[in-house]
């Protein structure tokens, strides 16, 4: 029992040292830079620390370990350790395309079906998988369908709990030439849990997994599963199309996993569960850039005042509790519609300012706060910027 607690410990130890860790840090990074300078860019400030992607990334999600390993090893899902290490390099090279929904299991995982159902059988690469990957073949890929189907259920409810928690304004040239406001949601989550591998080991290349043993038949792997999600929104809050999205990934998750334990009697349904998951998650991708093109934007210049883009941390107006999507429509007492409009009425009074402003529902409250000198320049709030 000692020496299987001392297994486990050597477990986690191992999984510190796993590459796809460290490139998911450097990775959550430089997309955090690359949103500051875009910021920096309409704005002329940042907006949110290049941290916040990183801090959101290495977030313990440690439940998640517990609950979905025990899924996997109740329903016999073992995959063998080359095709878990592919999974990995197909993460990094889809991370390559900056587009952080092509890390979905949906993309990821029905690339590894393919390749294990048709690349890694053709004539002219099966010399370098019998080389480099000499396990892939024996891949049963309905164990890597349930995997897509299981990856999906968890990017449904990541996307639905936290999608829209880190989104960043941003400011576009519509189609009719007009500057207008919108909301880039942009996350990346690593789910690690443990995942049976046939055999005692892992091969020499790929010692660095973290591996315990079960005996002859098979071990334990713990593998992170780096998944991303991203989305831009014009028209509502984020909150909405992003819940809106996460619906839609659970019924593409239901589908998947259905025509995945069908497979088990029937193996070819694997490949059409690579199939349905590219096509239904471009699908979903596709009628939410459609749905948006259908409907006037949110973020634009109203007639009756300014509707906020994005509210600086730790500043007075965070402080007063204003929200993105919340529309200013009058400042101590005086209508504005216009960003100079805005910071004339603030001048009013320099040491307090009293705000009216309409939330989503169109109900009407009010924000106030003391002002210190020279606050009135800086109460921390984003609009569509003026033209001219």
């Amino acid at each position: 029992m000692e020496l299987w607690g001392l297994e486990w410990l050597k477990v986690f130890g191992t999984f510190w040292l796993q590459p796809l860790l460290y490139y998911a840090i450097i990775f959550a990074s430089f997309i955090g830079w690359r949103r500051v300078q875009r910021e920096r860019r309409d704005f002329h400030t940042r907006v949110y620390r290049s941290s916040r992607e990183l801090r959101a990334i290495v977030r313990s999600r440690s439940w998640f370990a517990v609950v979905f390993s025990i899924v996997t090893v109740g329903v016999g899902l073992v995959i063998p350790n080359d095709t878990l290490v592919f999974w990995a390099i197909v993460t990094i090279v889809c991370s390559f395309m900056m587009q952080l929904r092509l890390l979905s299991a949906a993309y990821v995982g029905s690339i590894v079906i393919f390749t294990v159902s048709f690349f890694a059988q053709m004539e002219w690469a099966k010399p370098f998988f019998d080389h480099f990957f000499p396990q892939m073949t024996e891949t049963n890929v309905t164990a890597v369908a349930l995997l897509i189907g299981l990856l999906l259920f968890i990017e449904m409810w990541l996307v639905h709990r936290e999608g829209a928690e880190l989104s960043s304004p941003r400011l576009v040239t519509s189609k009719r030439g007009l500057v207008i406001g919108e909301q880039m949601m942009q996350r990346l989550w690593l789910v690690p849990f443990i995942i049976p591998v046939p055999g005692e080991g892992v091969t020499p290349f790929a010692a660095w997994w973290p591996m315990i043993s079960g005996g002859d038949a098979y071990s334990f792997v713990l593998v992170p599963f780096l998944l991303g999600f991203s989305q831009r929104v014009q028209t509502s809050m984020p909150t909405h199309i992003a819940k809106w999205t996460a619906k839609r990934i659970g019924w593409l998750a239901t589908v998947v996993s259905l025509l995945a334990i069908a497979s088990y009697w029937w193996e070819p349904l694997a490949i059409v569960v690579a199939v349905v998951a590219i096509l239904w998650r471009e699908w979903i991708a596709l009628s939410a850039k459609l749905y948006e093109q259908k409907r006037p934007p949110y973020f634009t210049k109203r007639a009756n005042g300014l509707v906020i883009l994005g509210v600086l941390p730790d500043t007075p107006a965070h402080k007063m509790a204003l929200s993105v999507g919340e529309v200013i429509v009058k400042v101590n007492g005086i209508p504005v519609v216009t960003e100079d409009e805005f910071y004339a009425a603030l001048q009013h009074n320099r040491a307090f300012c009293k705000l009216e402003v309409l939330n989503e529902s169109g109900e009407v409250r009010f924000a106030q706060s003391a002002l210190f000198e020279g606050e009135h320049h800086e109460l921390g709030l984003l609009f569509v910027r003026d033209e001219g």
